[in-house]
């Protein structure tokens, strides 16, 4: 544990989430509390994500929405067309591909977010039928305008899967406006939890999809449709999770939306202004495309990211390293969920001066 734990994910989980892990449930294959209780989480996620879309809420962690909504809708030979500008964007390209999928990717720079006309002429040369995109690029901290995507993929009739499991309830996500059929979130995030529920928003048209591609296996969305109204799920739920994800929707809800998001625009705007200070470069340059949620900046001339990781742990802060072509060269700032504080983040930025300041 740490003093200053800006990490950008798993978050920190207040105490009052922490609380529900404490009582003893019944059996969530039996009781009906329990099915009450995922509908009113249901029901909560939907006004955060402002969609009326079905929400199928399942017991793992976040790779399993992302993984379950492909196999869920695809069949080996189907078209994917992956907008990529990150880790997870070119990533979701190569798990499609890995099932056997035909995969185009219309792909940009990590420092960029994408070219709706650059992705429209893609899709209409490729006719997929999906186009993923991922709304928060957590390794480099790029927030992603998807309404436009949204609006090519119904020109080209194509599903609209999209990766917001870093920006969902910290930033305005709008399912049912941008057309998204396919919406993935995870709990350990935004929603401060542990990396136990993984949460899929699925429109009518992914769920005709879902019924005729008749995919079976632990991650499949099927079972979801009615299993709530059948009091029958596909495996026994997770009870826990389920009572922290219903007070965590509720604590967003209680506060606002509104405020929820102008907190996080706030303590990003203060933690890049800080950083600027310093002299450390952002990552990506231009701050109008970075995400309310992480920022990534890098590794102060001089450091490599072990010594400078290391010198923030001796003062008590952890932050996070980056993947994939930004390993080593870049480092993020977690300002989410339970992190998303103006005096945390003014406590880390005071730590980070200091580690600077004093030198390896």
């Amino acid at each position: 544990m740490y003093e200053v734990g800006l990490v950008p994910g798993p978050v920190a989980i207040p105490s009052e989430l922490r609380a529900v892990f404490q009582i003893d449930y019944g059996s969530p294959d039996l009781e009906e509390e329990f099915f009450a209780l995922y509908s009113e989480c249901a029901s909560q996620l939907g006004k955060i994500l402002a969609t009326r879309n079905r929400v199928a809420i399942q017991s793992g962690e976040g790779m399993l929405a992302l993984w379950g909504a492909l196999k869920s809708v695809l069949r080996p030979g189907d078209k994917v067309l992956a907008v990529a500008n990150g880790v997870f964007g070119y990533g979701i390209g190569d798990m499609a591909r890995q099932l056997g999928m035909a995969v185009d990717v219309v792909g940009f720079g990590y420092d960029e977010v994408p070219e709706p006309q650059q992705v429209r002429d893609a899709a209409q040369r490729f006719r997929p039928r999906l186009i993923t995109a991922v709304h928060c690029e957590t390794p480099s901290g790029t927030l992603a305008p998807l309404q436009e995507i949204g609006e090519i993929c119904r020109e080209v009739e194509a599903l609209f899967y999209v990766d917001f499991v870093s920006s969902g309830g910290g930033v305005e996500v709008r399912v049912d406006d941008w057309f998204i059929d396919l919406g993935l979130l995870g709990s350990q995030k935004v929603l401060s939890l542990p990396p136990d529920l993984a949460m899929v928003t699925v429109s009518e048209h992914a769920w005709s999809v879902i019924e005729e591609n008749a995919y079976v296996g632990y991650d499949a969305l099927a079972p979801w449709r009615e299993g709530i109204e059948h009091q029958l799920l596909p495996y026994t739920h997770n009870w826990h999770a389920m009572a922290g994800l219903h007070l965590a929707t509720k604590m967003i809800l209680d506060e606002g939306l509104s405020a929820v998001f102008s907190r996080h625009a706030r303590v990003a705007a203060y933690c890049r202004s800080r950083l600027r200070e310093m002299s450390v470069e952002l990552f990506p340059v231009e701050e109008k495309i970075c995400s309310p949620t992480v920022t990534a900046a890098k590794v102060p001339v001089g450091w490599t990211w072990p010594g400078f990781d290391r010198a923030l742990r001796e003062r008590g802060m952890a932050v996070g390293g980056s993947y994939g072509p930004l390993a080593g060269k870049v480092f993020r700032l977690g300002h989410m969920g339970s992190q998303a504080r103006d005096d945390l983040v003014e406590k880390g930025m005071n730590i980070l001066e200091e580690v600077l300041r004093r030198g390896r």
